[in-house]
């Protein structure tokens, strides 16, 4: 059965919530999500700054029982004032919700219906987990001897959450260099991103697996169950105008040979009808459509090369293009990227990103229906959740946004961004129930050096640099991190309105060569990749933070793997 996703309410905004319906974050592939317990149908119906109404529908989905208790916990701070159709107790942040006697019956697929109201913040969202008496909830997953539901979408053809209840797809040869490394075989199972970074990797290059390749071997690690394979489509004409270490082969006219000699056949592998159970998911075109916003025009930021990409179309014509034909295979979904809050979070960027997303969305014969979701932080380092200070604080009356490092962003960390940005989406036209990936795979930022509190009070800056996580020298440095850590581990379905956390960047493949490196791939030699680089206007002319003795980007970059390790939260 299709489900709609997670509610996400804008903060201090009086609205209508869409309904949401929530299930249990579990690992890809873990055996929590075959234990369906019930679906629970929580409908944030109207919020304020000061407080909410929600009604909530749970329906079991297991045995009969007489008795019900539903548990879940508020994140943002709620306070349970007055309950209906249920007795609703709490304790700190956990709400518990007991029958009322005339309702304590639930047949298998029974429902009971309850509501209630709620002080709060404004910024309430849908509780990421449900216990029905004491199991948790998961969706209507049928167990071993249950029938199938007619309902559920036929083999191959989308359903609302890829991740949801599937396996991921392990790369072999990502996950080898993993295990050759002391230590790495702790996480060399993990799933991640396949680069199709230029045309010869369709086939494979120098040697290497080829997308048939992947599929392939995909479907050997499927068995029985669902496995999501994971592609990055990555080769737009004039790709990375602000980046040189991850220039792409096509020169910035070359939109013809992009989609005949690169998407045309990516396409037709992708709607062979051998790979049709495979749930393919694709990361569109990272970092080049925020380009257009932030680096072109009058911006202090703005490059030659941007201000050539957004004159010509080709980003827009080559994301719309990649959507249109990617998205006409009914098991393939697309996300788009979708920068980070350090890159997008700013006023002046915020909109005006999602606009020209919708641009692109609407470009070359492609519609919103060709956007499953959106993808943040995709080989980017932003903090997954900053907890030692918020974007409401302040210090001696001054905000937090004022600091150095939060620079007047009106985001902290990408899982707010993540959330907020999703809404603005729908608000431009994109459907309401698109879902977000976030990249965790080097975004952990752990080790000695993890503040385990708030900063000094002497001022903001001490607040906010004494308590943050992440540790670069600036927002705006993004080349082999020193310092960095490994994130999130890939899991589905972990928070409202976020369909997964993933590993799309492969912890170990460098971002780019600290000095020039002949290649025959077309990528230059960037000076954010430089550790002793003093930095250009993109990072404020801050140092660049970056490791040194860094190969080519793509290639295995060992000393950046172990330092990712060392680095884990959560610590390996």
């Amino acid at each position: 059965m299709r489900r709609s996703r997670a509610a996400l309410i804008a903060a201090g905004a009086l609205v209508a919530a869409a309904a949401g319906s929530a299930a249990a974050a579990v690992p890809f592939g873990s055996s929590a999500a075959a234990a369906a317990g019930c679906t629970v149908d929580y409908k944030i119906q109207n919020q304020w700054n000061g407080g909410l109404t929600a009604s909530v529908s749970v329906t079991n989905n297991g045995a009969a029982v007489n008795g019900w208790t539903l548990e879940w916990a508020f994140a943002n701070g709620e306070k349970v004032s007055q309950g209906w159709n249920s007795t609703i107790t709490q304790s700190g942040s956990a709400v518990t919700a007991k029958d009322a006697g005339y309702n304590a019956s639930l047949s298998t697929g029974g429902s009971a219906t309850f509501g209630f109201n709620a002080t709060g913040n404004g910024n309430s969202t849908v509780p990421a987990t449900f216990k029905l008496n004491g199991v948790t909830c998961n969706g209507d997953t049928p167990g071993p001897t249950d029938p199938p539901d007619p309902t559920d979408p036929p083999t191959g053809e989308k359903v609302d959450n890829p991740y949801a209840n599937a396996k991921v797809y392990v790369n072999p040869e990502w996950s080898a260099n993993a295990a050759a490394e002391p230590g790495g075989d702790r996480i060399a199972d993990q799933p991640t991103g396949v680069w199709l970074d230029r045309i010869a990797a369709i086939e494979g290059a120098n040697g290497g697996m080829g997308l048939r390749d992947h599929l392939d071997e995909a479907l050997q690690q499927k068995g029985d169950g669902e496995l999501v394979v994971q592609l990055v489509i990555y080769n737009l004409p004039g790709r990375d105008c602000a980046a040189l270490a991850s220039n792409g082969e096509l020169g910035p006219t070359e939109i013809g040979r992009y989609k005949t000699e690169y998407i045309d056949p990516i396409a037709a592998i992708l709607s062979d009808e051998k790979y049709a159970d495979l749930r393919i998911v694709t990361t569109v075109e990272i970092d080049s459509l925020p380009n257009l916003v932030t680096n072109a025009g009058s911006r202090p930021t703005a490059t030659p090369n941007c201000d050539v990409m957004k004159a010509n179309g080709n980003y827009v014509k080559g994301v719309g293009y990649a959507l249109n034909k990617l998205g006409d295979a009914p098991n393939v979904y697309n996300y788009i990227d979708a920068g980070h809050h350090g890159w997008i979070g700013w006023d002046d960027n915020f909109g005006a990103s999602a606009d020209v997303f919708h641009q692109a969305a609407t470009a070359e014969g492609a519609t919103v229906s060709d956007v499953h979701g959106f993808i943040t932080n995709t080989a980017n380092y932003s903090a997954l959740k900053e907890e030692n200070f918020s974007i409401n604080d302040s210090v001696n009356g001054t905000s937090v946004r004022q600091s150095k490092w939060v620079d007047w962003n009106r985001y902290t960390d990408e899982l707010s961004f993540a959330q907020a940005f999703r809404n603005k989406l729908v608000s431009v036209g994109f459907k309401s129930d698109i879902g977000m990936l976030i990249d965790t795979s080097r975004n952990g930022w752990g080790g000695a050096n993890r503040p385990s509190g708030p900063g000094a009070g002497t001022s903001v800056d001490t607040y906010v640099d004494g308590g943050r996580y992440d540790r670069r020298i600036h927002l705006g440095n993004w080349c082999n991190q020193s310092g960095a850590g490994l994130g999130e581990r890939p899991q589905a379905a972990p928070e409202a309105g976020i369909d997964a956390y993933v590993w799309m960047k492969p912890p170990g493949e460098s971002d780019g060569s600290s000095k020039e490196i002949p290649n025959d791939e077309g990528k230059g030699f960037d000076r954010m990749c430089d550790p002793t680089y003093g930095g250009n206007a993109r990072n404020n002319n801050n140092p660049s933070g970056a490791l040194p003795d860094a190969p080519v980007s793509g290639k295995w970059f060992s000393a950046q793997f172990q330092e990712l390790m060392k680095n884990a939260h959560p610590a390996l």
